[in-house]
């Protein structure tokens, strides 16, 4: 069985994640292979975040591994909060971060916005990148109480419900991370 490393300590990614990868691989997290310390995401992209983890992971600890970053791309705000998505508030407060987009978009008619998640796979010396994206727009408010980040003021186009009022299954096999994951997964069954 091969190994294969998430370079990610967030239970949430590493849950979701680990139900696509299902058999074949001997899925560790950075919590299982002793990594504590803080990676560095300082590329401005998320292509860029990702495959900055993937690659300190590799160097650092030899493991073939995967790393993601996603995102939160708003089109009447330039696309912000982007590669800040997880700190756009100034902290990681989820309910901070929403209130900030909610308080930024106040009176805007075009809420269009989209997630998307990118994921780094290193084996070896090969890279390769897998991109997810729904596509959606921002609520007026916060609603429903499943998930987390801006789970409750995303709503997929596809639904009239926040990612945080659907039901997790519904969520998970349309969200952005799922869909670069079963890219992921289609290509390391290749």
């Amino acid at each position: 069985m091969k190994q294969l490393v998430f370079a990610t300590a967030n239970k949430n990614k590493i849950a979701e994640v680990k139900l696509k990868l299902g058999e074949g691989y001997n899925f560790l997290s950075l919590d299982d292979i002793g990594c504590t310390e803080e990676i560095p995401e300082t590329t401005g992209t998320l292509e860029g975040n990702a495959l900055q983890k993937a690659r300190y992971v590799k160097d650092t600890y030899g493991y073939d591994c995967f790393a993601e970053d996603s995102g939160l791309e708003i089109d009447a705000l330039d696309n912000r909060p982007g590669v800040d998505t997880a700190h756009y508030s100034g902290s990681r407060d989820a309910t901070a971060n929403m209130t900030k987009v909610l308080n930024e978009l106040d009176g805007q008619v075009q809420r269009n916005a989209r997630f998307r998640a990118v994921i780094a796979l290193i084996q070896g010396d090969r890279e390769e990148l897998f991109e997810g994206r729904v596509d959606g727009y921002i609520a007026k408010e916060m609603a429903g109480e499943g998930g987390f980040g801006y789970d409750p003021i995303f709503i997929p186009e596809e639904h009239k419900l926040t990612f945080a009022q659907l039901p997790q299954e519904i969520k998970k096999g349309i969200s952005h991370r799922s869909r670069a994951v079963a890219k992921l997964v289609t290509y390391l069954k290749q």
